[in-house]
């Protein structure tokens, strides 16, 4: 796996794994060293999205909603075991700096969502925002694609669940309280950590636990619904936070406290244990001893219902532990039920009359 000689600052790895669609990929001779001329460009990009659909569906069981919007492929938070990181090989980049780098944008997202959400064929439900990447990464200060889809949902009143794990969410503050008033938003806020150092390491472009807090709170003095997601938790590295995690979720106004295991599909499992010898040598070994044992001997297991949770003895311990902490501070496991009740087509009316 080609990589930089030197760690790239703000950056969760400075490998780029060959694409697994690629029948050919550069591979440095070991003792050469690697050329830093032969590396992605660690600088960030931002690449046209030619998408012509808003919406996205799946068919997933295991995670909470059917359709979805992304305004960014690729993610500048460089989360080291952010397990979209594949999907970016599909464009024909690397899961590793290129994942981090070059950010597919959208422009149109606000404009094709409202077309979409118009035609008669749309039966309200709920819309995920950041199924895949998160819609809150740094570039969302300049370009505002998030708040111009949520201006839309607020328009047609209909239902969306948020994930995020910036602070920039407050800056929209005003259309989520818009939404709420229909029972129509819920936010949620990823906690991993909350040690500064390992947060920077890794989440290295995300917002600091303290930050994130300070979110959720002023989310819940706003009366917008919003709980955590304690995701990943890292067995060996993390997992000894959860009772500190939703103690300090719960002090910020937290309505409930979710939770999944890390996931480590295709090439970011050698990302992940390459990230784990650069910062935590010493824990490496137990931390991938420790994922092993919850997924039945390997690294990543696909199957739905296990996949977020594990299996086995450690998997059932911290799952006791998660709700042992949530019933001392009477947090439930998941939000509120949202509803497209209140659902309009705004003009409709006037519309009909045509």
């Amino acid at each position: 796996m080609a990589r930089y000689r030197e760690p790239i600052r703000g950056r969760g790895t400075q490998a780029a794994p060959p694409n697994r669609f690629e029948n050919a990929a550069i591979e440095p001779e070991p003792e050469s060293g690697f050329d830093d001329e032969l590396a992605p460009d660690p600088r960030t990009q931002y690449l046209r999205d030619a998408s012509r659909s808003a919406i996205a569906h799946n068919q997933s069981p295991d995670v909470g909603f059917d359709v979805s919007i992304n305004p960014y492929r690729g993610c500048e938070h460089g989360c080291i075991y952010c397990y979209a990181r594949p999907t970016h090989e599909y464009l024909g980049f690397s899961s590793g700096l290129d994942f981090e780098t070059k950010i597919l944008v959208k422009h149109e997202l606000p404009e094709l969502l409202r077309g979409q959400l118009t035609r008669p064929s749309w039966k309200p439900q709920v819309i995920g925002i950041s199924g895949v990447t998160d819609a809150y990464q740094p570039i969302e200060k300049k370009l505002r694609l998030t708040r111009r889809c949520l201006e839309v949902l607020a328009d047609f009143r209909n239902p969306c669940s948020l994930i995020t794990k910036s602070g920039l969410v407050t800056r929209d503050t005003d259309v989520l309280q818009e939404l709420a008033r229909h029972h129509a938003v819920s936010v949620t806020l990823s906690l991993t950590s909350l040690d500064p150092e390992i947060a920077r390491k890794m989440e290295p472009r995300a917002a600091q636990p303290r930050a994130r807090l300070a979110a959720l709170e002023a989310l819940a003095r706003a009366r917008v619904p919003v709980g955590v997601n304690l995701a990943p938790i890292v067995p060996g590295l993390t997992d000894h936070e959860i009772p500190a995690l939703v103690a300090a979720a719960a002090a910020a106004g937290a309505r409930w406290a979710g939770w999944q295991m890390v996931r480590l599909p295709y090439s970011v499992k050698d990302l992940f244990s390459a990230w784990l010898a650069d910062h935590f040598p010493d824990r490496r070994e137990k931390v991938l001893h420790r994922i092993e044992s919850i997924r039945d001997g390997k690294l990543n297991a696909t199957q739905f219902g296990v996949r977020h949770r594990g299996v086995g003895i450690f998997a059932e311990q911290v799952a006791e532990l998660v709700a042992l902490s949530r019933k001392r501070h009477d947090i439930p496991a998941r939000g509120p039920e949202l509803s497209s009740a209140a659902f309009r087509r705004p003009g409709g009316a006037q519309l009909a009359l045509l």
